[in-house]
């Protein structure tokens, strides 16, 4: 059987929606009506307006109330945002993994906060024989991962409501925290201490350390993550060695985005 062309997947709805945001690249164009939009992609107006209304509802246009004419919204600042972060965190990020992997010989990863998840950008895996399956790319719940709570951990108490107000908190193991009220808690525990851990609250067998990221503005935009087995994992270890290292790894990452210490009071 042949295999499909990725195009023959594609839904032309979305892909109308894309080419219509595409008319707004360049210095030039900052709003647009929908005669002229409707002109440039060879649609009606109708479905013009239709595709307006939608990407309006979700933040990525917003209407000029006094010429009637539409730009982009602040949905596609952010998205731009979250890329040029990324783009910035990798170059600094894989060198420091590779020596913190050096140094401890575990499983080491870069992850960032998005929607509500933990997502793993970059990995260094242990050279040893028994390690956990590999969570690059994986996007993991926030409250029960280490990398996923220091990032919880440094919202500001109205996003991390809006985020447990929309969160259901589903127990993975006996270990996972499911009480909201207990969880901020935590979370203060680790804004406090600089550091959070998995105590196998994602998955039996397994636990993590992670450390902060900040940029120049000091906000946390990532985490270094150390993970492994559990029997590698003693608390004591844990405490002497891979927090330190974690924090160590995630300070030099932040310094190299222009992080320079805490905030002025």
């Amino acid at each position: 059987m042949q295999k499909k062309d990725k195009s023959d997947y594609m839904i032309l709805a979305v892909s109308h929606a894309l080419d219509l945001l595409e008319q707004f690249h360049g210095e030039e164009v900052s709003e647009l009506g929908v005669t002229e939009l409707a002109k440039r992609l060879r649609l009606h107006k109708n479905n013009v307006f239709r595709l307006l209304a939608t990407l309006e509802a979700r933040g990525y246009v917003e209407q000029n109330r006094v010429t009637g004419n539409y730009r982009l919204g602040l949905k596609t600042l952010e998205i731009r945002q979250t890329m040029i972060r990324q783009m910035a965190l990798l170059p600094y990020a894989k060198p420091v993994l590779e020596e913190l992997v050096r140094e401890c010989d575990e499983t080491a990863y870069v992850s960032i906060l998005k929607e509500n998840l933990s997502i793993y950008l970059y990995g260094v895996e242990s050279r040893a024989t028994v390690r956990v399956v590999s969570r690059l790319g994986s996007r993991l719940p926030a409250y029960c991962t280490a990398a996923g709570k220091v990032m919880l951990a440094s919202l500001s108490e109205p996003k991390l409501e809006r985020y447990l107000a929309r969160k259901e908190l589903v127990p993975f193991t006996p270990n996972t925290i499911t009480d909201a009220t207990r969880l901020r808690e935590h979370l203060k525990e680790i804004a406090a201490a600089g550091y959070a851990i998995d105590d196998e609250e994602l998955e039996i067998g397994v636990r993590g350390v992670a450390a902060p990221i900040c940029d120049y503005r000091t906000e946390t935009v990532g985490a270094v993550i150390i993970s492994g087995p559990t029997m590698r994992f003693s608390d004591e270890r844990v405490a002497a060695e891979l927090v330190p290292l974690a924090q160590k790894a995630a300070e030099t990452i932040s310094v190299k985005l222009g992080y320079s210490g805490a905030a002025a009071e």
